[in-house]
């Protein structure tokens, strides 16, 4: 077999995120199925890095592994120099589905992950809030209740939630997959554009290698049971990026052979 790549930033970027020869295999009962084999990959401060690979392959696992939701069984994973031993408010998890409370509304939502900030005041909670229902488009829908809102409109107070805090890092697990295809390539406009305000270091799960690309700094292709990091694409490419760009389409196409070629034969190099 032969090794996994380490999926390194550059040599100049602090590091946000270290993962070091990180297993994990999941048991029940007499069973086994290994997720993660001999993983390492560092994410740069402020970088958008995206996971791409079949079902299977481990991505989420990773990510749960930096969430704090899960442990590995060998190896190690640190945010900031500090290793992650659980669940912290530097690092906020956004999946699939929105989550939101029905009981809430919008800005109720919002509020929630800073109704955990002691140190800030009602007002100054209401004032966070708004600002990042802004930032996502949706302050006149402040008083809406979860029932009257949009696939791509609960995604984005998702987003705003996950965001209000101020978490160091933010983790996305195929976040716009439920999503129908002209609602994604807004998002991706939106998402982009909050990335490049603010800055915050993003791990992104995706089966979608043009979502990928449209999105990510680095691209890390995965190979399947147990999962490896076999190559790493550097995304070098304008933004705004328009995923049915020419140059994107190209990238993409490349990834996507790659892939191909890793299923094929996940222990080749």
């Amino acid at each position: 077999m032969t090794e996994p790549v380490a999926a390194k930033i550059s040599a100049t970027d602090a590091v946000k995120i270290a993962v070091e020869h990180v297993s994990k295999t999941f048991r029940g009962g007499t069973r086994e199925v290994p997720a993660l084999s001999d993983v390492s990959l560092t994410v740069g401060d402020g970088e958008f890095v995206c996971l791409v690979g079949p079902s299977g392959c481990g991505k989420s696992t990773l990510l749960n592994l930096i969430a704090g939701l899960e442990f590995p069984d060998t190896g190690q994973v640190s945010v900031d120099g500090q290793r992650v031993t659980g669940p912290g408010r530097d690092r906020m998890v956004m999946f699939q589905e929105a989550a939101l409370f029905p009981w809430r509304n919008v800005i109720g939502n919002v509020l929630f992950g800073l109704e955990l900030k002691p140190n800030l005041d009602a007002a100054a909670r209401r004032e966070t809030a708004e600002f990042y229902l802004r930032m996502v488009g949706l302050e006149s829908f402040r008083d809406a209740f979860v029932h009257e809102l949009s696939g791509g409109m609960k995604q984005r107070v998702a987003l705003a939630r996950a965001l209000a805090p101020n978490p160091r890092v933010l983790l996305m697990d195929e976040p716009f997959g439920a999503l129908d295809a002209l609602t994604r390539e807004q998002l991706y406009q939106d998402l982009q554009r909050i990335w490049q305000e603010r800055r915050k270091t993003i791990v992104f799960v995706t089966h979608n290698v043009r979502e990928a690309v449209c999105l990510g700094d680095r691209v890390l292709v995965f190979s399947p049971h147990p999962g490896r990091v076999r190559e790493e694409f550097r995304i070098d490419l304008p933004r705004p990026r328009d995923l049915n760009g020419v140059d994107l389409a190209r990238r993409a196409g490349e990834i996507t052979q790659a892939l191909k070629a890793h299923l094929a034969n996940p222990d080749a190099a």
